[in-house]
């Protein structure tokens, strides 16, 4: 029996949280820049770069070890500030049945937040909930903060 997760995290900003969102959209491969030591590269394999159903390769480092992920995007809601990323290939899909980043911007009061979300399927029990994935994430938030405020 395949057990079913979601895990989620907000992490609070300096800059204008949709400067994150429009990254991810627009132009992911920039995110090696803002976090080089974590992110290798990201290449858009088919479509184009914030629409669904367009295809993204990611070079990246999680627990001291290359992987890489390819993704879809799924979803791309510009009034929610929300993307939906299903991950279709990669080291990611050989623990995990499925698996989904979800990334979230808004302003909450006189808060800036960038609100990761993944949501998984494991194949067993003894598979971990991926929260080093999460903290990877919100990692990178994190240094695209102090990227974009310099």
């Amino acid at each position: 029996m395949a057990i079913t997760g979601k895990i989620s995290r907000a992490v609070e900003i300096k800059c204008d949280c949709h400067l994150v969102y429009d990254l991810y959209k627009h132009k992911p491969h920039d995110s090696s820049v803002a976090d080089p030591e974590k992110v290798e590269a990201c290449h858009l394999v088919s479509g184009q770069w914030g629409v669904p159903g367009s295809v993204i390769h990611w070079d990246f480092y999680h627990n001291g070890k290359k992987e890489t992920c390819k993704e879809i995007i799924e979803e791309v809601d510009d009034e929610l500030h929300k993307i939906v990323f299903k991950v279709i290939e990669g080291d990611i899909v050989e623990v995990y049945n499925s698996f989904s980043f979800i990334l979230k911007t808004e302003d909450v009061g006189d808060k800036k937040l960038v609100i990761w979300t993944i949501e998984f399927e494991k194949a067993n029990e003894s598979i971990p909930d991926p929260t080093s994935y999460l903290d990877l994430l919100c990692g990178i938030a994190g240094n695209m903060d102090a990227h974009f405020l310099k």
